[in-house]
C-alpha cells in the first residue's frame, strides 16, 4: 500500500493499493479502470471480460455445489407433484420480503394454493416461532421452506418435525455450531458447504433453490402442470433477486454482479406490477443501484419496520393495479413516518456516542427507553460511518433490550454476538461480519457493554480503528473530465463490495466555494493546470474542517488535493463532470 496523504484534513490516510500484479501486465499500462480493477484484485484478463460484462449464464453455479441442495430440490419437487401443501416462511426485510415473493410466484405459477408468511419485528421477532408454525400447521401446510431465515431455530424446527412436517431451511446467516435438523439445510456459510457461494443474500440462495427446483420437475411433471412449468421463466425474477441483495448489502462480485446487472434490466422492464407503481410513486424514471438501495428498498423495508411487513410482500406479488396502487401509497407514507421517528432518535443516539467516544471506546453500545425497535439498523450505520466504530443501537422495553449492530472492516460483529449468545450474555441473536441482532435481558446491558468493547479489542490486536481510505486512482485534476466519467462507468453497478472509484485530484486551485441547500452542503469550483474548471459538491461538510478551509476567503487560490468520486451531472439536457468531494488535503 502507498500512502498517498498521511492525515487528511479530516484525519485520514489515503491509501492506494500496490498493484505489482497489474505492472506485469503491460498490455493493460494505459487503461485506467483496468488499472483499477488490478487493485481490486482482478488481473487475470479473462476475469476483467467476465466482471466488465456480466452475464448470470457465465456467472451461474451447479446449484449441487450447495450441500443439501440436491437433497432439498428433490423433496420440494415431490411436493409440488404429489401437489402437497407447501408454506413459505421469510423474514421482514426486503431479503426476507424477496425470497418469499419469488418462491410464492414460482409455486403460484405452477398452480399450487401456496402458504406464506412473514413474522413482525415487534411481535415475533426474527426467525421461525411455534404459534405461526401451529397457524400454518392448522392451515394444512405439510411442507415448510423457510427463506432467508431458520438457520438458528434449532428448537422451532425440532416442533415443526414433531408435528409431521417437512421442513427445507435455505438461508445465508452464520449458523450455531449445531444445525437445524432439518430434512434439508441449504446455507453456504454452513462449516461443510465447499461451494465458495457464501457472499450471497437470502434472495440468492433462494433462487439457485428454484433452480435445482426447476431442474428436478422437468423429470416429474406431466399434463396441465407441466404447461404451467413451460410458461414460467426464473429469469422474470431476478429483478427480485437484485433488490434484495443490492437492500441487504450483498458485495456485488461473483454471481451477485450478474444477478444485479440482469435484475436491474428487468427492473427497468417493469414487469412486476407492484414495483412498477412504486417506482411510480416514487417518482423513479430509471433503475439503478442507488434506486433500488435508497428509493425502492427503504420503501418496502417501512412495513416491516414500523408495523409489519405483509403490505410488502402483497405488493410484490399482487395482480390488481387497484391494490398495487394502494400498497403502494401507504408504504410511501410510511416510509415518511419511519424518517421522522428515526431523526427524532438519532438525536439522543449521537449524544450517547459522543460519550462513548470521549471516552476512548473502541466500540459503540447505545441504548434508549422505547425507542422504535424498526430503526435500530439504520441507526447503528449512520453511527458506525460516522464515528468509525462498530456500533450496537438498542431499544429497552419492559426489561427486554432489542438491537441491531453494524460493523467496520476487521470487526466480525455476527462473530462477537454468537459468542454473546454461547455464553449466554444475549438470549438471541446472529448475523454475518458486517451487521447483527440481538436480545438481551435489561440488567445484562452493562455485560453486554463490556463484553462488545473487550472483543472489539481482541479482534482489533494491537491495531487502533485509524480512518484509512483506500484510494483506486490519482491523476491530475484536469482529467476529471465527462470521458472520464464514461470510462468508469463500465464497472457498473457499483455497490457494495464494488463501489464507485475513490479518486483523488491533484494540483486542484481553489477558485471559490459556497453553501447550498440547507447550509450543510458546499458547493464550488477549482481550476486545473489546464486551464479547465472543474466544480464540485461535498454534501454534509458545512461545519467540518473542510467546510471552514473551503468557505474562508483567504485561502482562494491555495492548491489542494481533492478525494471523492466523479459524477454526471445532468441540468437541462446538459451533462458535465462533476466531483462529489469527501475530504482535501493541503500539500
Amino acid at each position: 500500500m502507498k500512502r498517498l496523504v498521511e492525515k487528511s484534513m479530516l484525519g485520514q490516510a489515503w491509501v492506494l493499493p500496490d498493484c505489482t500484479d497489474f505492472d506485469a501486465q503491460t498490455d493493460f499500462a494505459n487503461d485506467l479502470v483496468k488499472k483499477i480493477l488490478a487493485g481490486r484484485g482482478i488481473v487475470n484478463p479473462n476475469d476483467v471480460e467476465k466482471f466488465l460484462h456480466p452475464t448470470i449464464r457465465e456467472y451461474m453455479p451447479n446449484p449441487s455445489r450447495l450441500r443439501d441442495m440436491d437433497a432439498g430440490a428433490r423433496i420440494i419437487a415431490d411436493a409440488i407433484c404429489k401437489n402437497e401443501k407447501i408454506a413459505v416462511y421469510g423474514d421482514y426485510d426486503v431479503d426476507g420480503i424477496t425470497s418469499t415473493a419469488i418462491f410464492v410466484k414460482f409455486l403460484r405459477g405452477l398452480g399450487l394454493d401456496v402458504l406464506w408468511h412473514v413474522p413482525t419485528r415487534d411481535g415475533e421477532g426474527y426467525g421461525l416461532n411455534i404459534a405461526a408454525i401451529d397457524e400454518l400447521l392448522n392451515d394444512g401446510a405439510r411442507v415448510l421452506i423457510t427463506v432467508d431465515c431458520g438457520i438458528s431455530c434449532i428448537k422451532e424446527v425440532e416442533y415443526a418435525k414433531s408435528h409431521g412436517m417437512i421442513v427445507i431451511v435455505t438461508d445465508h446467516h452464520s449458523p450455531d455450531v449445531v444445525l437445524p435438523a432439518a430434512d434439508a439445510v441449504i446455507n453456504p456459510k454452513r462449516a461443510d458447504d465447499e461451494s465458495n457461494l457464501n457472499y450471497l443474500a437470502g434472495v440468492g440462495v433462494a433462487f439457485l433453490t428454484l433452480v435445482a427446483v426447476n431442474r428436478e420437475l422437468r423429470k416429474c411433471l406431466s399434463g396441465e402442470r407441466c404447461e404451467l412449468h413451460s410458461k414460467i421463466n426464473l429469469m422474470d425474477y431476478t429483478d427480485l433477486v437484485a433488490l434484495g441483495t443490492i437492500c441487504d448489502t450483498m458485495p456485488l462480485v461473483g454471481l451477485n454482479r450478474a444477478f444485479v446487472t440482469t435484475g436491474l434490466k428487468v427492473l427497468d422492464a417493469r414487469h412486476n406490477l407492484g414495483l412498477r407503481v412504486l417506482m411510480d410513486v416514487a417518482g423513479v424514471k430509471q433503475a439503478s443501484v442507488y434506486v433500488a438501495g435508497f428509493v425502492l428498498g427503504p420503501r418496502l423495508n417501512a412495513a416491516g419496520r414500523l408495523d409489519s411487513a405483509r403490505p410488502a410482500l402483497e405488493l410484490l406479488l399482487t395482480d390488481n393495479p387497484l391494490v398495487a396502487r394502494a400498497l403502494a401509497e401507504k408504504l410511501d407514507q410510511m416510509n415518511r413516518d419511519r424518517i421522522d421517528i428515526q431523526n427524532a432518535i438519532m438525536l439522543g443516539a449521537t449524544e450517547q456516542a459522543e460519550i462513548c467516544c470521549k471516552d476512548g471506546k473502541c466500540s459503540l453500545f447505545v441504548c434508549g427507553d422505547n425507542w422504535h425497535g424498526g430503526v435500530m439498523g439504520i441507526i447503528a450505520g449512520r453511527l458506525k460511518d460516522r464515528y468509525n466504530r462498530p456500533s450496537c443501537v438498542a431499544t429497552k422495553i419492559d426489561g427486554v433490550i432489542n438491537g441491531s449492530g453494524r460493523s467496520v472492516a476487521n470487526v466480525d460483529l455476527g462473530r462477537i454476538i454468537h459468542e454473546a449468545l454461547s455464553l449466554g450474555i444475549v438470549s438471541e441473536g446472529g448475523g454475518h461480519a458486517a451487521a447483527a441482532g440481538f436480545s438481551l435481558a435489561a440488567d445484562k446491558e452493562n455485560e453486554f457493554r463490556e463484553f462488545l468493547e473487550k472483543s472489539v479489542m481482541q479482534q482489533l490486536g494491537s491495531t487502533q480503528i485509524v480512518p484509512e481510505v483506500i484510494v483506486d486512482a490519482e491523476l491530475d485534476a484536469s482529467g476529471a473530465t465527462m470521458g472520464l466519467v464514461s470510462k468508469l462507468a463500465v464497472m457498473a453497478p457499483f455497490g457494495q463490495g464494488n463501489p464507485e472509484p475513490e479518486l483523488v485530484l491533484n494540483g486542484a486551485v481553489l477558485n471559490y466555494a459556497t453553501t447550498m441547500g440547507n447550509g450543510a452542503h458546499l458547493r464550488g469550483v477549482v481550476r486545473t493546470s489546464m486551464g479547465t474548471n472543474v466544480t464540485f459538491v461535498g454534501f454534509n461538510l458545512v461545519g467540518t474542517p473542510v467546510g471552514d478551509f473551503l468557505l474562508d476567503d483567504a485561502n482562494t487560490n491555495t492548491t489542494i488535493s481533492m478525494l471523492g468520486r466523479l459524477k454526471d451531472n445532468e441540468y437541462n439536457g446538459r451533462h458535465t463532470a462533476q466531483f462529489m468531494l469527501e475530504d482535501i488535503a493541503v500539500r
